[in-house]
């Protein structure tokens, strides 16, 4: 009976674990290669989007900025529970002039990631309730909850009584 009860969960475990590692791709295929093909001062708008198709995020100040953005993930192995590994995380970003053409190109994969720092330092909120902000924002809180003031006259009267 033991033995049987061994072979069923043993054979469910090997049904259910795959030989393949489960792949899950976001964004542009094969980005590091197709941004090669780009040229500055010379490609334009109509040509990055025939190689790279339309931008994951677009910004716009002086120029117009477009962010590509391919990403490769794969389960880990059984020890780690198939925890999602990043393989690949490579980013693209393109400024283009008010003409169209490409002035600028920027490439950053997993390894240019890691080096970037972040600024830990926070902002410390000034809010106060004794300040001049609180107790102009709570008065008009006031008089958009009770615009006629019915609400204090029938306080008085009940603490008169």
């Amino acid at each position: 009976m033991i033995n049987i009860l061994y072979i069923i969960i043993f054979s469910l475990i090997v049904a259910n674990c795959s030989l393949k590692p489960v792949v899950k791709h976001h964004g542009v295929p094969f980005l590091e290669k197709k941004q090669a093909s780009l040229i500055l001062n010379e490609s334009n708008a109509n040509d990055i989007r025939k190689i790279l198709g339309n931008p994951s995020t677009q910004s716009k100040f002086d120029n117009d900025v477009w962010i590509y953005i391919e990403r490769r993930q794969t389960q880990s192995e059984l020890k780690k529970f198939g925890k999602m590994k990043i393989n690949k995380n490579d980013i693209l970003v393109l400024e283009i002039d008010s003409y169209g053409i490409l002035k600028k190109k920027q490439f950053y994969n997993l390894n240019d990631m890691e080096n970037i720092k972040v600024v830990k330092n926070t902002t410390d909120d000034k809010f106060e309730t004794n300040s001049f902000i609180y107790d102009f924002l709570s008065s008009m809180r006031q008089k958009v909850n009770d615009p006629l003031g019915q609400r204090a006259k029938k306080r008085r009267e009940i603490s008169q009584r």
